[in-house]
């Protein structure tokens, strides 16, 4: 019988010469198995990660016997990758906006469509004197920690109701140097939020998935990621209607609210229906795929930089 255990499960496999390119390709047929969307890619970061090298570096190391002590400390990520876990939680770091941030069960794992919404915020107040920002729904930090990388003289408030995620939010700030430029705040949007002055721009990555539809989300997300940072309620715009309504009060005059959504049609007439937001076209990710919301407060007109 073929034993179908990852490498080195059973003492005849631990009798084996498992070198990189052997263990490569075991393991990702093992994965692929058991329903990894991209088994090869998992494979190479997690091995990559024990060794304590880069993915290319494998690349010249394919006849390099693993040793004992490595290969159980892989054997051991595997096995939580074939369970589901994220294999972002598994290295503890996600790649967003070519920066290299930490994350960890309390906050979602960044996800490169965000990175649409970061380039537009940044399009949008490029050449402002000191723009003010809010990162409504912080997580990991990835939207705050990288305006402030990319936008120098911008003042930014990142919030989030978890305290958990703020914690891992202010490690990034501190990694990527940028923590004397953000203030964390733990608030249910601005419930928390001193009056200050207006915000020029208010970016947020939601809750936006609803109740029925948990239960269908894929299984590392849905058993893993946090649900409060999912899930918004019956109808999956019941926090984008908030925040659009405290948004609208709380931008300046001309200033944009940007939020990543799901379906666009609840989302945008929850934000249609916000006295002081005038709805702008909801921008499409690369799949052609509505993802950023677009409204801007009413007063003078938007400052609209998109070519």
């Amino acid at each position: 019988m073929t034993d179908r255990r990852p490498a080195s499960s059973s003492s005849s496999r631990d009798a084996e010469t498992w070198t990189v390119g052997k263990l490569l390709t075991w393991t990702t047929q093992w994965l692929a198995g058991r329903g990894s969307e991209s088994p090869r890619l998992d494979a190479e970061v997690l091995l990559a990660t024990v060794r304590g090298c880069s993915r290319i570096l494998l690349y010249t190391a394919f006849d390099e016997v693993v040793p004992d002590g490595v290969r159980a400390r892989f054997r051991e990520l595997v096995k939580r990758r074939g369970d589901g876990e994220p294999v972002a939680y598994l290295t503890g770091t996600k790649e967003f906006f070519s920066l290299a941030f930490d994350v960890s069960p309390a906050v979602l794992v960044p996800r490169p469509e965000t990175e649409q919404l970061v380039v537009r915020a940044i399009d949008l107040v490029r050449g402002e004197g000191s723009p003010r920002i809010a990162d409504v729904g912080t997580g990991s930090g990835a939207i705050a920690v990288t305006l402030a990388k990319h936008l120098p003289s911008a003042e930014i408030v990142a919030i989030d109701i978890s305290p958990a995620a703020l914690t891992v939010a202010k490690a990034n700030a501190v990694k990527h140097g940028v923590a004397d430029r953000i203030e964390f705040v733990e608030s249910d949007l601005f419930a928390n939020v001193g009056p200050g002055r207006p915000f020029d721009l208010v970016a947020s990555n939601p809750p936006y998935v609803r109740d029925d539809e948990f239960e269908g989300l894929p299984r590392d997300v849905r058993l893993h990621e946090p649900k409060q940072a999912l899930v918004a309620g019956p109808t999956g715009v019941e926090v984008i209607g908030r925040l659009a309504a405290e948004a609208a009060d709380r931008l300046s005059p001309g200033g944009w609210l940007l939020v990543e959504i799901g379906p666009p049609e609840a989302s945008e007439a929850a934000v249609r229906s916000v006295a002081g937001l005038r709805g702008e076209p909801t921008l499409r990710d690369l799949a052609g795929i509505p993802r950023v919301l677009q409204a801007c407060r009413d007063g003078f007109p938007s400052r609209d930089l998109l070519p």
